[in-house]
């Protein structure tokens, strides 16, 4: 007699969703945020929860609502709404990987983070086409690594006398104490770098950027909608596990906070590039801090093993769509898009060597709530929706756009070219696609009238 399939239970796709958070945001946004928003980065923290509690809502309802599940699909919205909606999240996955690659090489060797980040693009990109993915097994031992990681630190910074130490990982703060890490040192040549230190002085105005920046860790949070028939029971755990997981993660972030301000103070943590790191070295916790970073390598890592499958995914998804050049949908004998994974591969390890990390992160977090902007009207466009779901979706969807427009202004244009020219490159390829496939008829009965 077979077995029945195996089916994942809620408490696994709480993991799930916790090692969706658990990754590039927890170790590197809160120091764009403070230079940001300086003290009051910490009513960012709050604001970014708000947003990805109302992505979760949309995400839920679009799930439950109709067989497509959480991705938006023809009908519900029009077609160029649709493609944008595409192409943002393919963007925002490769850039995560290029922002999770780029903290990883911060963390792993300060000196050289470019050169890590570089490496460690290639092996992934082998890694994913070989078929290798994050299993349940593997994700919850993330989540135990990183929870134990994150404690030490908290713990560290909490009984910490403040900062008495110049930071190595850090440049020297700014005057106005709005500096911010770069590629790797946090030069003011960098473009966000200078806009961010622009601010005369950090506070409440700088707080949707701030919101921003923490949203990135809230970015992967339709995984556990993605899993569909595989969950024992979809609609509780659809509905509830990302919630419990945005809660998890801002408590987490908001223990953070307290203590990275206690032991850096709101201009060391802003121009640390690594800044659990430099916690550990200031508070003379050199030791203890080696854990620390093994978890941001490991939490790292994984984020960009994810961010690099489920954008080649979606590639290979619009591939098959008609939307993007047909090879990125060929499959190997693992049956993943092997194709799709080195060509986002390539584009990724462009981004790394091109962009600096906080760039990688504005350029992520910009295009998610464009994606999740569009995700909230197509809630509105479903029928017989309730009236809890529509409000929801007005609120996340203005509230994504205003977030949006307040990230660094150079970093917000190269996103707003990268999603123009994504979309163009879909239009071109259906428009040429459907040409192709009309005239394909014609072709074929072309030999038979020659006959007759």
């Amino acid at each position: 007699m077979p077995r029945p399939p195996y089916r994942i239970p809620t408490v696994t796709a709480v993991v799930v969703a916790l090692s969706a958070t658990f990754g590039t945001g927890l170790y590197a946004a809160l120091g764009p945020a403070a230079a940001s928003a300086g003290t009051w980065f910490p009513l960012g923290v709050l604001l970014a929860a708000l947003l990805a509690l109302g992505v979760v809502g949309s995400t839920a309802h679009l799930s439950l609502a109709r067989p497509a599940g959480p991705e938006l699909a023809r009908g519900d919205l029009p077609a160029p709404a649709l493609r944008l909606g595409a192409v943002a999240r393919v963007t925002s996955r490769a850039a995560a990987g290029s922002a999770a690659a780029l903290v990883f090489g911060a963390y792993v060797l300060p000196t050289q983070p470019v050169t890590i980040a570089v490496v460690a693009v290639l092996a992934v990109v082998a890694v994913n086409a070989f078929g290798v993915r994050i299993s349940p097994g593997a994700a919850r031992g993330l989540v135990v690594g990183t929870l134990l990681a994150l404690t030490v630190a908290i713990v560290v910074g909490l009984r910490s006398d403040g900062p008495h130490a110049v930071l190595s990982s850090a440049m020297p703060a700014a005057a106005t104490g709005a500096g911010i890490a770069g590629d790797g040192a946090g030069t003011p040549d960098d473009p966000a770098v200078a806009t961010l230190q622009a601010a005369i002085e950090p506070g409440p105005l700088g707080v949707l950027a701030a919101a921003g920046f923490v949203f990135l860790a809230f970015t992967g949070l339709s995984r556990v909608a993605e899993l569909g028939g595989s969950l024992r029971d979809p609609v509780r755990a659809i509905r509830r596990a990302p919630a419990l997981a945005v809660v998890i993660t801002t408590v987490l972030l908001l223990l953070l906070s307290a203590a990275l301000l206690r032991g850096l103070g709101a201009s060391g943590l802003a121009s640390a590039s690594a800044p659990l790191a430099a916690l550990m070295d200031t508070s003379s916790s050199a030791q203890v801090g080696v854990l620390v970073r093994v978890g941001a390598a490991a939490a790292t890592i994984a984020a960009l093993l994810g961010a690099l499958s489920r954008a080649a995914a979606g590639a290979a998804r619009l591939s098959r769509e008609g939307e993007l050049p047909a090879f990125l949908g060929r499959g190997g004998s693992r049956g993943t898009p092997w194709v799709a994974d080195l060509t986002l591969g390539v584009l990724t390890l462009a981004m790394t060597l091109l962009l600096s990390a906080t760039t990688a992160i504005v350029v992520t977090v910009v295009a998610a709530l464009v994606h999740h902007a569009v995700l909230h009207a197509a809630v509105l466009r479903l029928p017989g929706r309730p009236v809890r779901a529509a409000v929801v979706a007005v609120a996340g969807g203005v509230g994504c756009l205003a977030v949006a427009a307040s990230m660094p202004p150079w970093p917000l244009v190269a996103t707003a070219g990268a999603l123009a020219a994504g979309w163009v490159l879909c239009a071109v390829t259906a428009r040429s696609r459907s040409r192709a496939a009309a005239e394909e008829p014609v072709r074929r009965s072309d030999p038979e009238e020659q006959a007759a």
